[in-house]
Formats: structure tokens, C-alpha cells, sequence
């Protein structure tokens, strides 16, 4: 990966993850992309991974010699945008 990314390049923008904790992550035993999550929060901004998932897959794909499906992915989490608590209480509060 290193000849297409440097370890200090932001995969994850809402979460501020580089290359490098990735990697790292994956050396501490992450085997798939729910794992990097679990280890590093990358994914878990307000984009839910939509921006990050892909990349993070293609470096668990690279470092551990897996297929994507393998690398996996993560699940969707509602709201997929984000709400007021007003809008999640029926606008009852303002």
C-alpha cells in the first residue's frame, strides 16, 4: 500500500484515522473491516464509513493477502443523515 499511500494519510476524514493506525490496528489483530472499527473508530463518524470503507478495505486486502469479501464490511446504522431530536420525537419538542 505504501506506493499508493503514505502512513500518514487520512483515510477516515470524520475520525481523523491515518494509513498508519490502520495498519496498526491490523498488526494487533483486525482481520476485517468491523475489527479495524472496533480497534481505531474508523467508520464510526457522521458519514458512517460511506467515505472510508472502501480504502479501509483495500489496505486489510493489501496488508493480510485477503479478498475484499473477506476484508468485509461494515453494517449500515440508521439515521444514514443526521436528525434533530425534534425530527426523531415527532416534532413534539422544539
Amino acid at each position: 500500500m505504501s506506493e499508493y499511500f503514505s502512513d500518514d494519510m487520512i483515510v477516515c476524514r470524520c475520525e481523523e484515522i491515518t494509513v498508519a493506525e490502520i495498519k496498526q490496528a491490523i498488526k494487533e489483530g483486525a482481520k476485517d473491516v468491523v475489527g479495524v472499527k472496533r480497534r481505531v473508530r474508523a467508520g464510526m463518524g457522521l458519514c458512517q464509513g460511506r467515505t472510508c470503507e472502501k480504502l479501509v478495505q483495500q489496505l486489510i486486502v493489501r496488508e493480510l493477502s485477503v479478498t475484499p469479501k473477506e476484508a468485509g464490511t461494515s453494517s449500515a446504522r440508521p439515521p444514514v443523515r443526521p436528525v434533530t431530536f425534534g425530527e426523531l420525537a415527532g416534532g413534539a419538542i422544539d
